[in-house]
Parts: structure tokens; C-alpha cells; sequence
């Protein structure tokens, strides 16, 4: 007999005519890669211009305030978004308003307290280093409300409305990055990167005509906490690993290997914006096809997560056959440190696809504790790997252990999910919350 989730589904609904179910399902993953590409195109084209601009050690500066902002990310996605797209897509218009409505409120609480964090944090730390996290606590309200539109978009399945947000981040972009470009800082480019997220963000209000409740915030978290207290342990051990070993490599080698590595990841940088961006997608989609055909769910995340892995490896191998002249244009006199990066960065980045197949499965099953567990072991493995390699072998010494350590994870991963599956078919059925 099969089974909802454990930790909370939505109900199964009557599967619609096979056809009609596959030209949804495909225009729903259509509008998913074109916000996907939007998304690509933006974080490339402001890391690109960055590292042109600022040279290898000012490169590493923004790319420590990135990451940074990537952990913030990740908190917000735990405790706003993630239980969101689990409990909350395809459900009634009026039970995803509301609870798009508590979802966005936290997350624009998590940005200004976390933001204040950074004002205060900021002075503290000093240097090149200090101005460039004050701006970042200034935008993050703005930068985590953006991110939290597209779930909630996702959610109710309408990616088109993501997509249009992601294009509307991108035109303030451009004028943004040139007003940047002129003043000449770190701390202008970071500026630039959130204000024009925070134009996003409004545009966002204007799409869904659903104003952020904030003061529901606590509210959200207690209904969802058996959910998004383990997910925002997950995603933060994620991301703060990222972060540690960026600080550790930084520490270990230089500013300048943190900018080498950022720079290899940017030629990967459509594979890795749709790696961050991949629930927006593909958790929906697997709640959806757990719900129509809970038997054909191990197959989707294999294809879901092979796809990504061979995407990798095609365009990391494209990467290698890049002349050096093209490189040169392309990110300056940051060619030279990333282009040894590569093959590691390549292989490890088709590890995480592999790995993030299984995640999503996971996820739309809503085996919490088995997808913590996964991530705790995955973050120890980076980490120790990334400055464990650094420590031995300097810059690519790191890259070849962080490759090591996320093909390592993502036989964990799909380990945990098989166990999971085989454990929804044998459980009851749970009454189910969906407001």
C-alpha cells in the first residue's frame, strides 16, 4: 500500500488524463529553466564583471560577501520557503495565499534581523572586508523578499511569474553594475547587487498583490517547525560549510584563492545557479508526481539528478577546449588561477547534480530527518576536504578533496532515499494539514 509523507504532504487528488499531465508537467519545467536561465545569466554576468573590474584580490572580497549571503539564503529558504513548496504546492488558491503571505513576512524578517547582524558585524571586521558586509546587510531584506517570490511562484506553479521577477533583477542590474563600475569598490558592487534585487523584490508585491506579513512570522514557524527547524539545519550546514571553507582557504592560502575558485565556479555558473535554485523546480514536481504516481518517483530523481551530472561533465569538458585568449576575456587576470580549477570544480559539480536528484526526493517526501542526516555528512566531507586538500596541495589541493567530497555525499544521498521510499510504501496514510 502506498503512503502520504510522514512529516506532512499534500493530499492526493484525483491524476488528470495522462496527456494533459504531461503538457503541464512540461510547461511547468519549461517556465522552471527559462527562470533558471535568467537567474544563470544575472549571477554570471555580475561575477564576470566584477572580477574584471576589482582584479583577483578585490574579487575575493565580493566572493566572501556572496557566500556569506548564501548562508543567509539558505536560512530563509529552511524556515520561509522550503516548507512551503513541500506543504504548499498545488494546493486551494485561497491555502496558498496565506500561507504565501506568513511565508514572505518571514522571510523579510530573517533578512533585517540578520541584516542588522551584518551593520553591526561589519565595522568589527574592518579592512576591505567590513564595508562590503554592511552593504550586504543593508540589501539583505530585499535580496532574501526577491528569493522567497519565486518559491512562492513555483508553489502555485506558475513559473512564468519567477521568471518575469528574475528579467526584472536583471534590467536593474544593468545600470546598477555601471554605476558601480564607476565608484570602484567592493562595497559599491555589493550596493548595486542588492538594490537592484530589492526593485525585484517590489515588483514581486505588484505580482501576487500579497502584502508580507511579518508580524506572522513567529507564527509560520511554529506551525511549520517539524519541518523547517531540520531544513534550516540542513541548508545552513550547506551553505556554512561553502562559507567555512572559503574563509579557510582564505586563511590557509590567500584572498587570491578564493578568488580563483570563485572564478572556476563562475565558468560553471549555469549548473551551479540551477544546483541553488533547484527546489524552486524540481521539489514541486517531485510532491506533484508523488502525489499522481508515488511509483515513478525514484525515476524521476534519477533522471533528474543524471541530467544535471551529464550536463556538468559536457559543458566542464567544452570549458577545457576554451582557448586561453577567450578565458583572458572572460574573467582577466583571474584566467590564469581558475582555468587549473576545472576538471576538480567540473567533476564536483556533476557530483552534486547526481546528489541533488536524490535530495529532491527526499524532500517531497518529507523525510526531514533523513535529509539532514545526508547534509550533515556531506558539509563534515566538504569542509574536510576542501581545507584538508588546501592545507596539502594549496588551491587545486582543495578542489580535487571538495570533488572527492561531494561524489562521496551523493552516494549517501541516494542511499537514504531508497531506505525512504521503500519506508513510504509500507507506512499508513497520516490526515493531513494544508492550512
Amino acid at each position: 500500500m502506498t503512503s502520504m509523507p510522514v512529516e506532512g504532504e499534500n493530499p492526493q487528488t484525483a491524476a488528470p488524463p495522462a496527456g494533459s499531465a504531461k503538457r503541464a508537467l512540461v510547461g511547468r519545467l519549461s517556465w522552471g529553466l527559462a527562470d533558471q536561465a535568467a537567474s544563470s545569466v544575472s549571477n554570471f554576468a555580475v561575477g564576470i564583471y566584477v572580477a574584471r573590474s576589482l582584479g583577483v584580490t578585490a574579487f575575493g572580497v565580493f566572493s566572501l560577501a556572496w557566500v556569506t549571503y548564501g548562508v543567509v539564503l539558505n536560512v530563509s529558504r529552511g524556515l520561509a520557503t522550503d516548507p512551503l513548496v513541500v506543504r504548499f504546492s498545488g494546493v486551494s488558491e485561497a491555502s496558498w495565499r496565506g500561507a504565501v503571505a506568513r511565508s514572505t513576512g518571514t522571510a523579510l524578517g530573517v533578512g533585517t534581523a540578520i541584516g542588522a547582524a551584518c551593520l553591526v558585524a561589519g565595522p568589527a571586521l574592518g579592512g576591505r572586508v567590513g564595508p562590503a558586509f554592511v552593504c550586504l546587510g543593508v540589501m539583505l531584506p530585499g535580496l532574501l523578499l526577491q528569493d522567497a517570490w519565486r518559491f512562492s511562484f513555483f508553489a502555485a506553479g506558475n513559473g512564468r511569474k519567477a521568471f518575469v521577477n528574475d528579467v526584472v533583477w536583471g534590467v536593474a542590474l544593468v545600470p546598477a553594475m555601471v554605476v558601480a563600475a564607476r565608484v570602484g569598490s567592493v562595497a559599491a558592487f555589493v550596493l548595486a547587487w542588492g538594490a537592484s534585487a530589492t526593485v525585484a523584490a517590489g515588483y514581486g508585491y505588484l505580482q501576487s498583490g500579497i502584502r508580507p506579513r511579518v508580524t506572522e512570522a513567529r507564527g509560520w514557524l511554529r506551525e511549520q517547525r517539524d519541518l523547517g527547524y531540520r531544513y534550516l539545519v540542513e541548508n545552513t550546514c550547506l551553505s556554512g560549510a561553502s562559507q567555512l571553507r572559503a574563509y579557510g582557504l582564505g586563511a590557509i592560502v590567500g584572498l587570491g584563492a578564493v578568488g580563483a575558485v570563485r572564478g572556476a565556479e563562475l565558468l560553471l555558473g549555469p549548473f551551479l545557479a540551477v544546483l541553488m535554485g533547484l527546489s524552486l523546480v524540481t521539489v514541486p514536481e517531485a510532491a506533484r508526481v508523488l502525489r499522481r504516481a508515488p511509483q515513478q518517483l525514484g525515476k524521476f530523481c534519477l533522471l533528474l539528478g543524471g541530467g544535471q551530472a551529464v550536463g556538468a561533465l559536457l559543458w566542464g569538458g567544452a570549458l577545457l577546449l576554451m582557448p586561453d585568449r577567450l578565458g583572458q576575456f572572460v574573467l582577466g587576470d583571474v584566467w590564469h588561477s581558475s582555468s587549473q580549477l576545472i576538471v576538480p570544480i567540473t567533476l564536483g559539480v556533476a557530483g552534486a547534480g547526481l546528489g541533488t536528484g536524490a535530495a529532491a526526493g527526499l524532500r517531497a517526501l518529507g523525510a526531514a530527518r533523513r535529509s539532514l542526516r545526508c547534509q550533515l555528512f556531506a558539509s563534515a566531507c566538504y569542509v574536510g576536504g576542501g581545507l584538508g586538500g588546501a592545507a596539502v596541495a594549496g588551491t587545486v589541493g582543495s578542489a580535487w578533496g571538495v570533488a572527492t567530497a561531494t561524489v562521496s555525499g551523493s552516494a549517501v544521498w541516494w542511499l537514504h532515499l531508497r531506505f525512504a521510499l521503500r519506508e513510504h510504501h509500507q507506512e499508513p496514510i497520516p490526515e493531513v494539514r494544508t492550512s
